[in-house]
């Protein structure tokens, strides 16, 4: 068997460790053993609503024989459906002859018949979608964002009134704090994840072309969309009354564009922490054995958040795609939407990886406060702007244009900004204000807004 080492993609190869939570609910395996549940639940409905009085009832024996055979399906069983489909070349009608096969010599085997009744595939397809991806974003994937999001949220708050250099455009700017920095990352990403951990996830089962055309010709006077409706439901999905022959996918859009959104915020902070180490904001612990470059033995490098910025892009070109491409579909159906369906673990592995590797890179992180220290000592020119902001509120003239010919493309420092603030004769409080004012006590109340985030 081809290993690891074999794999097309890197997510079923180098990172496979890290992408295993994800095969549970994405593989073809996967697939498989979710259409296997879905066609159970449906046929046992049958058996349950009363208007279907063909079907008869089951045996409590009887559910737990067909319910063991989703809880307990193997490799060995999804080999046989893909030995099935060779000869069928249709995945979903394997499914079918699998269960019928499994079902023979027992007491259903005179309920063959009903297995996949008045069923088109997609009524299978988009239910078995709709609980993968319900299984591995609430199971897998919000657990690791959840995680990193907590692990910023107890950074900033640790680091809520260390005082820091801000840039605008690369440049020194008005000082702010690392945890206030820090907590803008989690308030973006809580806004996404409660979108994200709302998401309705929609399925159908009306047939071959939403009309539940071959349900009605069989029994006429049943509630069709009220049982199917029920069972959706059941399954644990919400339902969507009025599709074409697919449900029409545009959850999954929306999931996707949340998901992106996420993953944008990500690169977003991944590049961020990636300047204040270049910076010297932050240093990385050392990890023992490690090597940073295979000529020059001094470097630590910011590898994670690099390694995270690009599975966060491959991540987003995906979700993106899939996004645009699922809702759009000719007439009632194209089959192009298939083969796109069988990508949906691609942009949430690439998108899980990125968050295992913020996590890697998050827990090296030391602050460097000496050298944030000093960066403030060497920008004192930043306390232009409370000195021209005091000015135009007591109404001295031209005070913006007074502190730009002062400090515009200059360096100041402690004695140049005091003498200047003595120069202009303000009132004593607020001469002594501002005489006290130095870079890294001009923050604003920057520890309270990283405070009240988490509150």
């Amino acid at each position: 068997m081809p290993t690891p080492l074999h794999a097309l993609s890197p997510l079923d190869g180098r990172y496979s460790v890290q992408t295993e939570p994800l095969a549970p609910f994405f593989s073809e395996w996967a697939l498989i053993k979710f259409r296997v549940h879905v066609e159970i639940e449906w046929l046992l409905t049958l058996a349950e609503t009363t208007a279907i009085d063909r079907v008869r009832a089951f045996s409590s024996e009887e559910v737990r024989l067909l319910r063991s055979i989703s809880a307990n399906f193997s490799d060995e069983d999804a080999e046989r459906v893909k030995r099935i489909e060779k000869t069928t070349n249709h995945d979903v009608k394997a499914v079918e002859y699998f269960l019928k096969e499994k079902l023979k010599g027992t007491t259903l085997e005179s309920e063959l018949e009903w297995i996949h009744f008045a069923c088109t595939s997609e009524d299978i397809n988009n239910l078995s979608h709709a609980l993968m991806l319900q299984g591995g974003i609430k199971d897998v994937w919000s657990e690791r964002a959840l995680s990193v999001v907590n692990r910023v949220a107890d950074l900033a708050t640790e680091w809520a009134d260390v005082p820091m250099l801000a840039r605008t455009h690369g440049q020194t700017a008005s000082p702010t704090t690392v945890g206030k920095e820090l907590m803008v990352f989690v308030a973006r990403w809580n806004r996404q994840l409660s979108q994200i951990l709302d998401q309705e996830y929609l399925g159908k089962i009306n047939g071959a072309v939403g009309n539940f055309n071959a349900h009605v010709s069989a029994f006429p006077e049943a509630d069709w969309p009220q049982i199917a409706q029920d069972f959706v439901e059941s399954l644990g999905l919400d339902y969507n009354p009025l599709t074409t022959q697919i449900e029409s996918h545009d959850y999954i859009a929306e999931l996707f564009d949340a998901l992106a959104r996420f993953n944008s915020i990500a690169l977003d902070f991944s590049r961020d922490i990636w300047s204040y180490v270049s910076l010297g904001y932050f240093k990385q612990k050392v990890v023992a054995g490690e090597v940073g470059s295979s000529t020059m033995p001094h470097k630590v490098n910011p590898i994670d958040f690099e390694n995270a910025e690009a599975n966060l892009g491959l991540s987003n070109a995906m979700l993106r795609h899939l996004g645009e491409k699922l809702a759009i579909s000719r007439l009632q159906r194209d089959l192009s939407d298939s083969s796109a369906l069988r990508n949906l673990g691609v942009g949430i592995g690439h998108s899980l990886l990125a968050l295992v590797a913020l996590t890697r890179g998050l827990n090296k992180l030391q602050l460097n406060e000496q050298k944030l220290a000093d960066d403030l000592d060497n920008a004192w020119e930043v306390l232009a702007e409370p000195i021209q902001t005091v000015m135009r509120k007591l109404g001295h003239e031209n005070p913006y244009e007074k502190l730009k010919e002062l400090t515009r493309g200059a360096q100041m420092n402690a004695q140049t900004i005091r003498e200047f603030i003595l120069s202009l004769d303000l009132p004593d409080a607020e001469e002594k204000r501002l005489l006290e004012l130095t870079p890294a006590r001009y923050i604003g109340i920057a520890p309270q807004l990283a405070r009240d985030v988490v509150k």
